[in-house]
């Protein structure tokens, strides 16, 4: 009887993609490889065509392998923020006690990568951070406010030098999330406390005070928390 009857195809698929994955940990398949081809992949592996024809698919949604378009499937690049992005559908589609968690975990990263960013940001680094601020302190569009806030974080997890912690905080820097807290901000006049908490993250970048920075960022991150525990009531 064939070993990949209904029951057990998810079990088989699963271990065609820890193969593959395998394969490229151990240095086998290398970052721009070529794979062989399906036939030829599932013979090497023990697993039928169908199954490996998943794997792949499963592999390629992930970001780990990609198809190209009359040349066949590559191992990509493997960069961080191409094998993350997936925590970007997860923080755009939490909601309630999960989206805290991933507050929580988002304070905790972002205060340590703007402590690193104090120590090691350049001076054009640092005058894209100033020039985000400031165009976010120059209009009360939401929407506007929101994509300089976007960029102003991201700037300051590059300077941290970091690429992986950087491609996890984009992914958990949910733009649905973030927007919904920028109108929330506007309907309740919020707009120059959360101004003053990217100007003192700002002072303590340009002073180069690492503790300042963890400091300053982990109060931002807080007070987001904090409205949102009020936003879910008791």
């Amino acid at each position: 009887m064939d070993d990949e009857t209904a029951p057990q195809k998810g079990t088989v698929t699963q271990r065609a993609i820890e193969r593959i994955k395998a394969m490229i940990g151990e240095g086998r398949l290398e970052p721009g490889q070529r794979l062989p081809t399906e036939r030829d992949l599932a013979a090497q592996l023990g697993i039928s065509r169908s199954s490996m024809r998943e794997a792949i698919r499963a592999l390629t949604v992930l970001g780990v392998l990609e198809a190209r378009h009359g040349s066949g499937i590559y191992v990509t690049q493997l960069e961080a923020g191409d094998l993350l992005e997936t925590f970007g559908v997860v923080a755009d589609l939490s909601r309630g006690p999960r989206l805290v968690e991933l507050l929580e975990i988002r304070r905790i990263l972002e205060s340590t990568a703007t402590a690193l960013a104090a120590a090691r940001i350049t001076a054009d680094q640092l005058a894209e951070v100033e020039k985000h601020l400031a165009a976010m302190n120059a209009t009360d569009d939401p929407e506007e406010i929101l994509a300089h806030d976007l960029a102003f974080h991201r700037e300051i997890a590059v300077a941290a030098g970091n690429e992986t912690m950087a491609a996890i905080l984009e992914g958990l820097s949910s733009r649905t999330f973030r927007a919904r807290v920028w109108r929330g901000y506007q309907e309740e006049g919020a707009f120059a406390r959360t101004r003053r908490e990217h100007a003192a993250i700002h002072r303590a970048l340009a002073a180069h005070d690492p503790e300042a920075a963890r400091a300053a960022a982990a109060a931002h991150v807080g007070e987001v928390e904090e409205w949102l525990r009020a936003q879910l009531g008791p």
